[in-house]
């Protein structure tokens, strides 16, 4: 049986870099982060399928500031950059991304814009992971379009 990548949605903030990992129903996840910004995961979704993908990410990482929420629609990671800044890209590489990674425009937050969208580790719990409420509670921004750049 293959691999296959699922959806990835990214959005940052200056300490942090949030990936959403669109899997339904996902068992035996497994999210690994180490300090030079390899972020690797793996799960089992439905029927048993294998999804599985590694990042390198654009900057050094902090994995014991790395967590996990698993909800019902998707699996939300908070990855703690290791340096406080803003990115200018996801991954290291200035290759175009892989199709299955995407811009989070729902948790977008520009550089110019305050932090205070999501500031803590207890925003996983606040981050809409989709429980089908479909409810964001109004506290997300939206960037400006004109001066967001790639992955």
């Amino acid at each position: 049986m293959s691999s296959r990548n699922p959806e990835v949605l990214w959005a940052q903030r200056s300490d942090k870099v949030y990936l959403t990992v669109a899997l339904p129903d996902a068992k035996d996840i497994s999210v690994k982060c180490e300090p030079h910004g390899l972020f690797s995961f793996s799960a089992k979704g439905l029927q048993g399928a294998s999804f599985d993908f590694s990042l390198e990410l654009f900057g050094s990482i902090v994995p014991e500031g790395c967590k996990t929420k698993v909800g019902l629609r998707n699996i939300i990671c908070s990855v703690q950059k290791e340096q406080k800044g803003w990115w200018k890209r996801l991954l290291k590489t200035e290759e175009k991304p892989a199709p299955y990674l995407k811009v989070d425009w729902n948790k977008w937050c520009d550089e110019d814009e305050s932090d205070s969208a999501l500031t803590s580790d207890d925003d996983l719990a606040d981050m809409g992971l989709d429980d089908g409420s479909g409810e964001d509670g109004g506290m997300l921004y939206l960037p400006d379009l004109k001066k967001v750049g790639g992955i």
